[in-house]
């Protein structure tokens, strides 16, 4: 019996969201670079909705929408959100949670009519969550390099992803269904 739930953060849920955070920047250093303020790091400025998810009382899973910031001054650039701050505590993966956190995610861009973006630090240690997001759908559009240095001060290479085109029908577990045939893409910033 799975008794996970997601639900809308609330600000209560910050310190409990941390404490996870720092749980999962120890094992895994995601985020690569500890936040100066963890709080504003959860919740930046551009943010347009939080989830988490939780077993019993315990956090067990993050993630937020926010409003990309290569679009947000040009008012004639699509409608686009980025998905971030997605983590999950070490002992609820392989348990689905990073899936629902990510479909809870999408139905509310698509309820809002928002192209979804993401992007992920291009190393080794995101292997899983590489496979993730391509499992469920999103598509590698290309990779960059951040504007931010690791903590040793080496540069960081970033790949980037859309989601493809769904039809709106639900496959057998309630999932859009994806169209293979059709992709959806979006607008990137200038010189990328």
């Amino acid at each position: 019996m799975d008794d996970l739930s997601i639900r809308d953060r609330v600000p209560a849920d910050l310190k409990r969201c941390i404490s996870l955070l720092a749980d999962v920047h120890r094992l895994d250093r995601y985020p690569l670079n500890w936040p100066a303020d963890p709080y504003q790091w959860l919740s930046p400025d551009n943010t347009r909705h939080a989830w988490i998810a939780e077993r019993g009382a315990a956090v067990v899973g993050h993630v937020v929408v926010h409003h990309h910031a290569a679009f947000a001054t040009d008012p004639a650039s699509p409608t686009v959100a980025e998905v971030g701050r997605l983590f999950v505590a070490p002992a609820a993966r392989r348990h689905n949670t990073a899936t629902q956190l990510l479909h809870h995610a999408r139905q509310w861009a698509a309820e809002h009519q928002l192209d979804l973006t993401l992007e992920i630090v291009d190393d080794t240690r995101s292997a899983a969550a590489i496979a993730l997001y391509e499992r469920t759908g999103w598509r590698h559009t290309h990779t960059t390099t951040a504007a931010w240095t690791s903590p040793e001060g080496r540069p960081v290479r970033l790949r980037r992803y859309t989601l493809r085109e769904t039809v709106p029908a639900s496959g057998p577990s309630g999932d859009p269904v994806l169209n293979e045939n059709v992709v959806q893409p979006i607008g990137s910033p200038t010189g990328r």
